[in-house]
């Protein structure tokens, strides 16, 4: 099966951003990442293609999944047909926020772990 064309438009540090990337590393998906908080045009791109600004937004084969998480994110593609079931496991949750000591250490401007 062809991989599908996905662009992600994703923060830096966000627990639902982490749930995306897990899902598509575990399916070993290719896929254009464009981060909203490094670069302001990307996050307009985003709000202009999803009519809204929550993220993560993750376009798939020209389809835009608004405000979608992880988990969200692989229901769509096992439901659609895109991915087939995978023994592969993620290390982050795929259906979380960030903690409260991760915004406040973005915030500092401090390096951020996440938690497995």
């Amino acid at each position: 099966m062809p991989a599908p064309e996905i662009t992600a438009y994703l923060k830096t540090y966000c627990g639902w951003s982490n749930g995306v990337r897990a899902v598509l590393k575990k399916y070993d998906l290719p896929y254009t990442e464009k981060d909203i908080i490094q670069n302001p045009a990307f996050r307009w791109e985003m709000e202009q293609k999803s009519g809204q600004p929550l993220s993560p937004c993750v376009e798939v084969n020209g389809k835009m999944l608004a405000d979608i998480s992880g988990e969200e994110l692989e229901q769509f593609m096992l439901r659609e047909n895109l991915v087939g079931s995978t023994a592969n496991t993620t290390s982050v949750p795929l259906n979380s926020a960030c903690t409260d000591a991760e915004h406040a250490a973005m915030a500092k401007g401090e390096p951020i772990k996440f938690q497995s």
